[in-house]
């Protein structure tokens, strides 16, 4: 009997459902109704468990798929896993705009607010895990995302962990992967990108502090362009999908976290660019760029001041403007009132000094907040409102607001719980008086927007 008491779990049900076998013969019927009543006391304590846990966490700005290949002392998933995120809806333009966005604005694609103002799109990730013999956990990654016409692949890497005896919990990846692309959500903005192709080692501990490190090249295009009617004029879009080599332009990129000042987490980042000869010798230029990331996590919520300096780039060495410097900081972040009423809230500014030509130079200053109130774990409504400004240093300003009023359908209570269903209105206004005047026009200035939609928003 001692024997057959150490037997998993699934060997004694097993013997339970035969009872033909012999050993189901070594248990009475006592003890067998004890033990699957006690697997199923555990199961159900850690479903619990699991919940409460998803209900009470703190949810952070940043979202995005993980590897499989988490840490040294992880299971294995069975199969492949699924991941990504993805939204898809219609919408009705009763207005100017379809999207409100003021011109001119560099920080974020949805500056004045991403809710109902974003189009349609996703990012769908395949990933399986692999563990060898000698207890190194190996991952595969392979993404597809629909952004446009184009379905581009935007992952395709291999990734290891516990494969260093002094540093286990290092992952050395190498191939093409999203990388170091700090992402706020409530303005849609990346603040680095570096999505790329090339190699590289995270979380390499020292000392208690993690350090990551790669070298990346940005992936070759075909006729990249600034789109003239794209609300975020700094977003670069193309006429097809991606290559698959070397574009010519470079990053070496590094960051250190795990860093705690008294009750605040630290980031720091340090990045390099550079060019290879694939780029003509008179466009060849160096960039780099620091950033810093102060978070406090809190019972009621969590709030992060960032702050980037740029040097001959703006949110990426991989494109380069000589004598170009620029500056980003804000602070952002969430409070619970109760676990019913929450907001969320950004500040931005930004600075864009070109000293070879200043006729671009201006300075971003954006506000956005989103109070959100449930009414159950299923039903909630939203209402975010922001303002941007765009101030020149020639020719004057743009500006704009908008305000969105969403009514939800989601699987729980909590702003990070996805999917979601969401029914909205949204009305702005525009007052792009600058870009008028540098284009010599006498159109109308202003740009009202009243729009209705519909969508599905998830991260899975």
């Amino acid at each position: 009997m001692k024997i057959y008491n150490k037997l998993p779990m699934a060997l004694a049900v097993m013997a339970a459902l035969c009872s033909g076998s012999v050993l189901a013969q070594e248990f009475t019927q006592e003890q067998i109704d004890a033990i699957v009543a006690k697997a199923v006391d555990k199961a159900l304590a850690q479903r619990q468990a699991k919940i409460d846990a998803a209900v009470n966490k703190k949810a952070d700005v940043i979202t995005e798929p993980q590897s499989t290949a988490q840490s040294p002392d992880m299971a294995i998933p069975f199969g492949v896993k699924f991941s990504g995120y993805a939204r898809y809806g219609a919408q009705f333009q009763g207005g100017d705009q379809k999207f409100v966005g003021v011109d001119g604005s560099y920080n974020g694609a949805s500056a004045l607010g991403r809710l109902g103002n974003e189009g349609n799109g996703g990012e769908f990730q395949l990933s399986k895990a692999f563990k060898g013999d000698n207890g190194a956990i190996w991952d595969v990654n392979v993404m597809f995302d629909h952004w446009g016409d184009e379905v581009n692949l935007k992952k395709a890497y291999a990734g290891v962990t516990n494969i260093l005896a002094s540093n286990p919990n290092a992952y050395l990846w190498a191939g093409r992967d999203f990388h170091q692309r700090p992402q706020q959500g409530i303005n849609d903005y990346f603040w680095m990108n570096h999505d790329g192709q090339g190699a590289g080692v995270k979380n390499f501990d020292i000392g208690g502090v993690q350090f990551d490190v790669a070298a990346v090249a940005a992936v070759e295009s075909c006729d990249p362009r600034v789109a003239e009617d794209e609300a975020n004029p700094s977003r670069i879009t193309c006429t097809g999908g991606s290559g698959t080599g070397d574009k010519g332009n470079y990053a070496l990129t590094s960051k250190i976290h795990g860093m705690k000042v008294g009750p605040l987490d630290l980031e720091l980042y340090a990045n390099y660019g550079f060019d290879s000869k694939a780029v003509e010798s008179d466009d060849r230029l160096k960039a780099w760029q620091g950033g810093v990331v102060l978070s406090h996590t809190g019972d009621k919520g969590v709030n992060k001041v960032i702050a980037r300096y740029s040097n001959n780039a703006d949110n990426s060495v991989y494109n380069k403007t000589d004598e170009l410097t620029a500056v980003y900081a804000s602070f952002e972040g969430n409070y619970k009132f109760t676990q019913q009423a929450q907001v969320e809230y950004l500040l931005a500014f930004h600075d864009y000094s070109n000293d070879a030509d200043g006729a671009d130079n201006r300075r971003n200053y954006g506000a956005i907040v989103r109070p959100m109130y449930w009414w159950n774990d299923v039903h909630s409504t939203w209402l975010e409102a922001g303002y941007q400004r765009v101030d020149y240093d020639q020719g004057g300003d743009n500006h704009g607001w908008k305000l969105t009023l969403s009514q939800n359908i989601s699987i729980a209570m909590g702003p990070e719980f996805r999917p979601m269903l969401r029914f909205y209105v949204t009305g702005g206004d525009v007052d792009n008086k600058h870009t008028a005047r540098v284009n010599g026009t006498d159109d109308d200035t202003q740009l009202d927007s009243f729009n209705v939609g519909a969508m599905w928003e998830a991260w899975f």
